[in-house]
């Protein structure tokens, strides 16, 4: 159950969220957990973001991936934004790798084409099923890559993402990012724990990069449609 008022902002308690995140996890099979937020440029990054884009209390439509990479969110603590795309865009420097995360490459190109980054982030949050990367490998890793890994996520995941839930700013009716496991996950995890009203898909940005970068337009478009459907609820 929410609660019934709260005066804090979004950006405190997102950030209250992910700043106390545990470290340790108990995993096996080599897959290791990415904790970026011990790095005290993340946390200033991070910081800096939420203050400028999430300093209030109007509620967001949640768009919920799989869990952050390492070239991404795993190193800047913002979903889908690497440090090319947050300094281009949101004029938030860092001393990071400028290498371009061809995710974050796409949904910058969406929130420009939904009227841009602060319009985009006043309606919107991006957030992900398991809130910690995963490496296996010295590569980006599922959290649903194998099932003894998902098992043991489990009761973290069901914590973190009720949690998140929880938030008074979160509206029920969320996009699910990936249409394969993570939607299946999503509505198993809906179907026990009733947390979500609605729950619309979008395609992967990876695998539209990957797979239908020609077609990159379409899926924009799609992307579009599932945020627009989100503002009349």
């Amino acid at each position: 159950m929410k609660p019934t008022v709260n005066t804090q902002t979004f950006s405190n308690q997102i950030l209250d969220f992910y700043f106390h995140l545990p470290k340790e996890i108990p995993l096996s099979h080599g897959v290791e957990v990415i904790y970026p937020f011990d790095n005290a440029e993340t946390r200033e990054v991070m910081q800096t973001f939420f203050n400028k884009y999430y300093d209030d209390s109007n509620p967001r439509t949640y768009l919920i991936g799989i869990n952050p990479g390492r070239l991404g969110s795993g190193v800047t603590g913002i979903g889908f934004a690497d440090a090319y795309h947050l300094d281009k865009y949101c004029s938030i420097e860092s001393s990071f790798d400028k290498r371009v995360e061809i995710s974050a490459a796409f949904m910058f190109e969406v929130m420009e084409a939904y009227g841009g980054v602060e319009k985009f982030y006043a309606e919107n949050f991006f957030t992900t099923v398991m809130p910690l990367g995963l490496l296996k490998d010295n590569k980006n890793y599922n959290y649903y890559d194998d099932a003894k890994t998902q098992k043991a996520l489990e009761p973290f995941i069901t914590q973190t993402l009720l949690a998140q839930m929880a938030l008074p700013q979160a509206k029920p009716n969320i996009i699910c990012v990936g249409t394969g496991k993570n939607l299946k996950y999503l509505q198993a995890f809906n179907a026990k724990h009733k947390c979500f009203e609605s729950i619309d898909v979008v395609p992967h940005p990876r695998w539209v990069m990957q797979y239908r970068r020609k077609e990159k337009e379409k899926y924009i478009g799609v992307y579009l449609d599932a945020l627009k459907k989100a503002l009349i609820y």
